[in-house]
């Protein structure tokens, strides 16, 4: 994995095999990992063979940040640092890179919140100890090797190429689901995140349990999905038609919505104060309505800046007297930036 100082890299999208030493062993290295948006599910009914087959946006924040360097003990700090320490040592030992290494959060994106956190952090570690040791691996293949793209491999591609993605799901072997279709999100379209501090989407053995307990979703809304992703989502972010995109996505999301209800509450909707202001924003004129994965995440997209700000100023004040805090964001359509260090980086 050669990389040039302070350059962004892209890493191919398929899982090679396991990484080899074919670089020069380096001091320490800077990753920035995107979050992503999970926008829905192709197949949650599983009868070709496949189940899942996700859908998914990289953007621009929130991200996380780490630098790794080689030190006298494993030592992590910053935000989310006890489950970083967990994910280096892992990796070190499977791996078998020699040493200790000291992990400094600078950013993290907000656990348990529908944004991809526990994916990045892991790749951008992977990614980071590969480039200290010299050695080569892509982020699919890192990313299994610590059980990574279980469901989904979103967060793989958004880590690798950005933009939106789409996977075809999970068969019957060990892989990550394949990733299928990439395309540029538009640069001019926004999303307003809305985030519910104080709620958690389900995650680890709860998620996996959920996931067992759900019944497969009917064949025919299944093939209603497959549809809309292919005739109406796609085609809209390729041609620019955010009403298109829009359209397919908010009903993506009622559908996916509806079958998740009876394992987050008997609703749609993780946090319903999310859902609430989602609702605001769809009834002021925001598209593509929904929410991140378990949420609690909802999201909202707009055409432009101007019109992203004016929707946060309509609703900004309903939203905090909730709980609740917005962001704009856009679509993020490069992957992951790692660079060497040779010295001290200021803090972005």
């Amino acid at each position: 994995m050669p990389l040039a100082d302070a350059t962004q890299t892209q890493h191919s999208p398929q899982g090679g095999p396991s990484p080899t030493r074919t670089g020069v062993p380096v001091g320490s290295v800077r990753v920035v990992a995107p979050a992503r948006l999970h926008l829905g599910f192709l197949d949650l009914n599983g009868s070709l063979g496949r189940r899942f087959g996700s859908l998914g946006l990289a953007i621009d924040k929130p991200a996380t940040e780490i630098v790794l360097a080689r030190a006298r003990a494993f030592a992590a700090s910053g935000p989310d640092h006890d489950r970083a320490l967990q994910v280096l040592r892992r990796y070190a030992s499977i791996l078998q890179v020699g040493g200790a290494f000291q992990l400094d959060v600078r950013k993290a994106i907000p656990p348990h919140a529908g944004l991809g956190s526990g994916t990045q952090l892991a790749l951008a570690i992977g990614t980071a100890l590969s480039v200290i040791d010299g050695l080569d691996g892509s982020a699919h293949k890192l990313g299994e090797l610590v059980e990574r793209g279980a469901r989904s491999a979103i967060g793989m591609g958004a880590f690798e190429t950005g933009g939106f993605i789409v996977d075809g799901g999970r068969g019957d072997g060990d892989h990550a689901p394949p990733v299928l279709i990439r395309a540029s999100f538009p640069d001019a379209w926004r999303a307003l995140l809305i985030f519910d501090p104080r709620t958690a989407g389900v995650h680890g053995t709860a998620e996996t349990e959920a996931f067992a307990a759900l019944p497969p979703l009917a064949e025919d809304l299944c093939g209603r999905i497959s549809r809309l992703v292919l005739m109406q989502l796609v085609p809209g972010i390729i041609d620019g038609d955010i009403h298109a995109f829009g359209a397919a996505v908010t009903e993506i999301q009622a559908i996916i919505g509806g079958h998740f209800a009876a394992a987050q509450g008997g609703g749609p909707w993780a946090s319903p104060a999310v859902g609430r202001i989602a609702q605001m924003l769809k009834d002021a004129g925001a598209l593509g309505i929904g929410q991140s994965s378990w949420g609690p995440t909802g999201f909202a997209f707009t055409p432009s800046q101007e019109n992203a700000e004016a929707l946060y100023d309509f609703s900004i004040g309903a939203a905090r007297a909730e709980g609740l805090e917005i962001l704009i964001v856009k679509g993020r359509n490069r992957g992951a930036l790692v660079e060497r260090i040779a010295g001290p980086v200021s803090k972005e």
